[in-house]
């Protein structure tokens, strides 16, 4: 059964956001994308005989014609996002799940004249660069939130976008793009820490810490 253009773009796109990451193993790849194992190894031969992939051992690279092909379905899904919530008024929670339909239907040509009213944004909602048409991506560094100790002043530059509710608490929490959030207490043995946002406090853990990115006042 032949593997539609979807499901590779699908794979594309999750392989470059695990590779911003570190290396790619195609177990991570079949978390990303909800699929078992022996479907991911099947696509995964599908993506290299097409030239998009390599294998090095156990890990999975993009080639350069997949690189290309994976930014450019993260600049539709992204500038849809944008769309969204900044126009169509979607919380930031639900935008992502929408913008995954919208992203494969979507022509180059629709896309630049979005692009255009929504004033070329440089980020998505959630704060991850849009790549440009031509398929350049201007990259920040990051940290984890979890890397920084009591006292610490940080502002928000970007959250992980896959989990609706988990984005729906960070909204609760101010903790959106740009937020300032300064450490006042951390746990011990990996308890959980206190933050003030915008200064508010709140107390929150682990999964919370490891989804926001952060850079140092």
């Amino acid at each position: 059964m032949p593997v539609s253009t979807y499901t590779l773009e699908e794979y594309l796109e999750a392989i470059y956001k695990i590779s911003e990451r570190g290396p790619v193993r195609p177990t991570m790849i079949a978390d990303a994308v909800k699929v078992s194992g022996p479907t991911v190894t099947a696509t995964l031969k599908r993506l290299e005989s097409r030239g998009l992939i390599t294998r090095a051992g156990s890990e999975v690279v993009l080639t350069s014609e997949g690189l290309k092909l994976a930014l450019d379905i993260i600049r539709r899904h992204r500038i849809s996002e944008r769309f969204l919530v900044d126009v169509l008024g979607l919380p930031w929670g639900e935008a992502h799940e929408e913008a995954c339909r919208l992203e494969h239907a979507l022509s180059p040509k629709v896309i630049e004249r979005l692009e255009k009213y929504l004033d070329s944004p440089d980020a998505c909602p959630h704060g991850h660069p849009i790549p440009s048409a031509c398929g350049s991506i201007d990259l920040v560094e990051a940290r984890l939130l979890s890397a920084y100790g009591v006292g610490s002043k940080l502002r928000v530059l970007r959250v992980e976008e896959d989990d609706e509710e988990l984005l729906s608490h960070l909204g609760y929490l101010g903790m959106y793009p740009g937020a300032e959030v300064i450490i006042t207490d951390v746990a011990p043995f990996d308890g959980p820490i206190t933050i003030a946002v915008d200064g508010k406090l709140h107390i929150i853990g682990s999964r919370v810490t490891h989804a926001v990115y952060v850079t140092q006042e």
